[in-house]
C-alpha cells in the first residue's frame, strides 16, 4: 500500500507525545529489510527567533532477508507543526545507492530544517532485488521536537 500524506500523518499525531521522552530508534521492517531512525535536535544550528530549527537523523538499513538488494531512490514526506507538507524525492541517499547483501547493513546521517519547533518525517525507499524486482520499503515516521518546547495537539 503506497504511503500517502493522510495514511501516515494522522495516526502518528495522536501518539506523538509518547515518543517525545523515548530515545529508542523508530523502526519499520518491510520484506525483511529493517529501517531504523534516530533524530537529534541541533540547537547550535537552530535560530528559534528566526523560525529556523534543524535536526540531524541517523538512518540504519539492515538486510535481514536472503537476497542482495540495492537502494535506488528515496521519497521523504516532511510535515511541520502547521501541517504543511514538503516532499523530497531523488536517487539514492547522500549521493550513494548502496548494495546490501544478506546480513549487511548501511548507515548514514543527514539533516532536515523546519520553520516550526516540531514536525514529523517519514517516507519510503525504493529498493531493487538482484533479480531486478523493484519494491518500496517504509521509512518509519519519526517526530522532530525541539526540547523545552510545549506541544499542543488540536
Amino acid at each position: 500500500m503506497p504511503l500517502t500524506h493522510k495514511s501516515w500523518l494522522l495516526p502518528r499525531l495522536c501518539s506523538k507525545l509518547s515518543f517525545m521522552a523515548n530515545r529508542t530508534p523508530y523502526i519499520a521492517i518491510t520484506r525483511r529489510i529493517a529501517v531504523s531512525v534516530e533524530p537529534t535536535y541541533l540547537e547550535a544550528n537552530s535560530s528559534p527567533g528566526n523560525s529556523q530549527y534543524f535536526w540531524a537523523y541517523r538512518v540504519t538499513i539492515e538486510n535481514q532477508g536472503r537476497e542482495t538488494v540495492q537502494l535506488r531512490s528515496r521519497h521523504w514526506m516532511i510535515t511541520n507543526a502547521r501541517g504543511e507538507l514538503t516532499e523530497v524525492k531523488g536517487p539514492g541517499v547522500i549521493g550513494e545507492q548502496p548494495f546490501l547483501k544478506p546480513g549487511e547493513s548501511y548507515a548514514y546521517t543527514s539533516g532536515a530544517p523546519l520553520n516550526t519547533p516540531s514536525g514529523m518525517m517519514g517516507g519510503s525507499y525504493q529498493m531493487e532485488s538482484d533479480r531486478g524486482e523493484r519494491f518500496d520499503i517504509e521509512i518509519p515516521t519519526f517526530s522532530l521536537d525541539c526540547p523545552n518546547q510545549s506541544v499542543l495537539l488540536n
